[in-house]
């Protein structure tokens, strides 16, 4: 179940991909089968050692294109293990609720993403994540839990502050929204629930069989109670300076800083 709609977010053969958060690794596997060079990145180490299993598994099975790579490994989204402008393409799907110095988490993705590159972020939706906050306190005051509930313009704000150029928007999962509705109503850890069990039993059938009229409620729903808000954005290129435009002889002190 894919959050980040490829279709908005074109990825290409070859493209350095870094999945931030990457969890489980459903994006992370999306792109190496399309032939990315994709590295997943977790702090969660148990989930990390699966993600490389399935790398490996896909690989042996041959469902990743030639001269596509994968690698898995633990880091701090924090402090990224790698050098300026490493990655073409970087996602972060459904973490940035988790971190506290959220802003620090987006500089770090730009640092690393180069100019002309492009971000997908994603985030539980403000009006079904108050829902879920207002029944169930367990849902979100957990260690590691969901620390804020953003509204689309703060995202976006933040993604500009950072310096990114936010292109596109939309919003995904719609018919998780009521499922998450009444885990929190029936207690988060209860299962056994049957109005928990047979949603859950529908959600399946519908990620399994992928029948057609799930798929139009859900894009029919998606405006009104999409679960998770997509955004994406590309870092801008630095402007360039030409040699005919300033000479070394009339750029002044100040005009150079400016320039920098």
């Amino acid at each position: 179940m894919l959050t980040v709609d490829f279709s908005r977010f074109p990825l290409a053969a070859g493209d350095r991909v870094l999945d931030l958060g990457c969890g489980a690794g459903r994006h992370a596997f999306e792109c190496y089968r399309r032939g990315a060079r994709v590295v997943a990145l977790d702090q969660n180490a148990e989930e990390i050692r699966e993600v490389a299993k399935w790398f490996a598994a896909m690989k042996e099975a041959g469902e990743a294109p030639e001269g596509a790579t994968a690698t898995a490994m633990e880091g701090d989204a924090l402090a990224l293990p790698f050098p300026d402008a490493s990655f073409d393409v970087v996602i972060i799907s459904e973490v940035m609720e988790h971190i506290p110095d959220d802003k620090g988490v987006l500089a770090e993705m730009v640092r690393v993403l180069r100019p002309g590159g492009r971000i997908a972020v994603t985030v539980p939706r403000h009006g079904p994540e108050k829902v879920c906050w207002a029944l169930s306190d367990a849902y979100h005051e957990v260690e590691g839990g969901h620390i804020r509930i953003y509204k689309a313009d703060e995202l976006l704000g933040k993604m500009r502050e950072a310096g990114l150029k936010p292109y596109g928007t939309h919003h995904a999962h719609a018919l998780h929204s009521p499922y998450w509705w009444l885990k929190c109503a029936f207690g988060v850890d209860n299962d056994q629930a049957l109005p928990v069990r047979a949603y859950h039993k529908l959600l399946v059938w519908d990620i399994m069989k992928k029948p057609l009229a799930t798929k139009l409620a859900e894009q029919a729903l998606n405006p009104l109670i999409g679960k998770s808000f997509v955004a994406y954005a590309t870092k801008p290129h630095l402007p360039n300076l030409s040699d005919d435009t300033l000479s070394d002889d009339t750029l002044s002190a100040d005009s150079a800083a400016a320039a920098k």
